[in-house]
């Protein structure tokens, strides 16, 4: 079942690349006590996801934070360098925390698994954002297949 506005994050564990090598972040700990933009892609690297989803974020970072965010992230399932190495390529620097959900656990828990095999992709997440406030969603926009409109930065904006 697809997660619901209202609905408390599941436990799952992201990864993360930091100075010291990679790091497991779990959703308790991560989402706790602050208001978190969290964006899904198909996978780094990919044509619309590389082209506009991220950059979209890391263009409207400072305007997202001053509608009351304290941190923006992106999730794919990628493995933690991968993750890394794509936030590097669009210079994410501290605007955007990448994170691996290397297995899809996430994608699973909150219902928003996508099936790319036939793409050569296998299992994925679909493209969405959320905000989460204090580990509860407050705001969840999921795409219809093959778009791109409900979960840019640039609507996220617009509803916060």
């Amino acid at each position: 079942m697809t997660i619901q506005v209202g609905d408390r994050l599941p436990d799952a564990t992201f990864a993360k690349v930091t100075a010291d090598g990679p790091e497991q972040v779990d959703t308790a700990s991560f989402f706790q006590g602050r208001r978190v933009a969290l964006f899904s892609v198909p996978g780094a690297f990919t044509p619309t996801c590389s082209a506009r989803h991220l950059p979209g974020f890391v263009e409207k970072a400072a305007e997202i934070r001053a509608k009351g965010i304290d941190e923006i992230a992106c999730t794919a399932v990628n493995d933690a360098f991968v993750m890394k190495a794509w936030g590097d390529a669009n210079g994410v620097g501290d605007k955007v925390t990448m994170l691996a959900d290397g297995n899809g656990a996430f994608a699973r828990a909150v219902g928003l698994e996508l099936d790319g095999s036939k793409f050569g992709m296998g299992t994925r997440a679909q493209r969405y954002a959320m905000v989460i406030n204090d580990g509860v969603v407050e705001a969840l926009h999921v795409e219809q297949p093959g778009e791109f409109r409900v979960s840019s930065a640039e609507h996220l904006l617009e509803t916060l």
